[in-house]
């Protein structure tokens, strides 16, 4: 028997029992389609969380800031020592100011930080409105939706707008500047700056340029941001800094923790999207044990006639596998149906409170290539025990068969 004619009577059931074949695929298909919109789902929040919370440069970042333990000074030495580290590209450092602004007759204390532009670049802070800053701009500044709502307004509308700040060092816990004691404590005068962007924040924290202060001395750094060539040497980067007496952390530690934990989340989804294929794959399995029930005599004339055991197996299994194939194609549809409906109802609620857009649902093509390759699968496991009945039959039973 040729295989064109093996598939002919493998899918003579679309024509035969069609209602019956098509809701056993149909119920393939909701199984399949739930495993897509659960581990689907994993995805979109995954990448949601991650595209908030890194770059590509800040994957290759270093935080580097002072071990009080040590007592070792992060100044313009310690920089320069940092810098020299074989695979280091770029160290931005990062000082803090204690800040009075004024807006509009309104006045505020908060926190500047007054850095590179680079500095965020590294951090991979993204502006929520408007830039950041600017090499081109170094009057102009940052600040994060909490120092907007300390002036009463909302974040767009601040965007443009003149702010005279003025600036001195922050104290200690001893009451002492963080440059030594209160006699070297820095006092910048009231100056003009523009904001240029805001960005999400629960501090009351703003974004100086460090070229608006090149005639004032700075205080030892906070926080350092550096640069490493690839992540591979990014260990023994990390290892020296560490040996020359500071605290290192690393953002892609906490994505790669987030991904662990993510990883558990898609196997706990796909176990509950599993439990609804499981029952699909029983449907399944009695549609094909009840069609062999109904073709036995049909079976008896194609064994009288010559067709062998493997013929009647593989016809057995070869319908079971189309219906797995189909049923999770169609499983694929009715998944991404239910995302876009889910993820669009989302938004609506989102939308109607001042939220943002985002998109939680995301399916990597070689997820839904291995969903349908795996449905056809269950369709052939499920299409197995059926056909080996079927090869066992006895002929002359089989045509006695009523």
């Amino acid at each position: 028997m040729k295989f064109k004619d093996l598939f002919l009577l493998s899918t003579r059931m679309f024509k035969a029992r069609p209602s019956r074949t098509f809701l056993t695929i149909l119920g393939m298909s909701v199984g399949i389609g739930a495993i897509l919109f659960l581990v689907s789902f994993g995805y979109g929040l995954q990448n949601t969380l991650l595209q908030k919370i890194t770059t590509s440069d800040s994957l290759l970042t270093l935080d580097v800031t002072q071990d009080r333990s040590k007592g070792v000074a992060l100044d313009q030495a310690a920089v320069d020592k940092i810098g020299g580290i074989g695979g280091v590209i770029k160290v931005s450092p990062a000082y803090q100011l204690d800040t009075r602004g004024n807006v509009d007759s309104l006045s505020a204390d908060f926190t500047a930080m007054v850095v590179e532009p680079d500095y965020i670049k590294l951090g991979g802070l993204k502006a929520s409105a408007g830039i950041l800053l600017s090499d081109s701009d170094p009057t102009g500044i940052a600040i994060s939706t909490s120092t907007a709502k300390i002036f009463g307004k909302e974040p767009v509308e601040l965007i443009g707008k003149n702010i005279s700040l003025s600036f001195s060092t922050p104290k200690n816990s001893n009451g002492k500047s963080s440059s030594g004691n209160e006699a070297d404590k820095i006092t910048v005068p009231e100056s003009q700056f523009k904001i240029l962007g805001v960005f999400d924040s629960d501090d009351s924290l703003i974004y100086v340029n460090s070229k608006a202060f090149n005639n004032v001395q700075a205080p030892d750094f906070s926080q350092l941001k550096v640069k490493c060539q690839e992540t591979k040497i990014m260990p023994g980067i990390q290892g020296e800094i560490m040996n020359l007496g500071f605290s290192v952390s690393s953002i892609s530690d906490t994505v790669d923790q987030a991904n662990k934990i993510f990883g558990i989340i898609k196997v706990i989804l796909m176990l509950f999207g599993c439990i609804a294929l499981i029952v699909s794959a029983i449907g399944m399995f009695n549609t094909m044990t009840i069609t062999l029930l109904e073709r036995t005599e049909e079976i008896g004339i194609m064994k009288s006639i010559g067709a062998s055991n493997a013929m009647i197996s593989w016809m057995f299994i070869m319908e079971a596998t189309i219906m797995g194939f189909l049923g999770g194609l169609i499983g694929i549809i009715i998944g991404w149906l239910e995302g876009q409906v889910f993820n669009l109802m989302i938004n609506l609620v989102a939308n109607h409170f001042g939220g943002e857009k985002v998109s939680l649902f995301y399916s990597p093509l070689w997820f839904v290539s291995s969903v349908i390759i795996f449905s056809a699968f269950v369709g052939l496991l499920t299409g197995i025990v059926p056909a080996r009945r079927a090869s066992k039959i006895d002929p002359l039973e089989a045509l006695r068969y009523k």
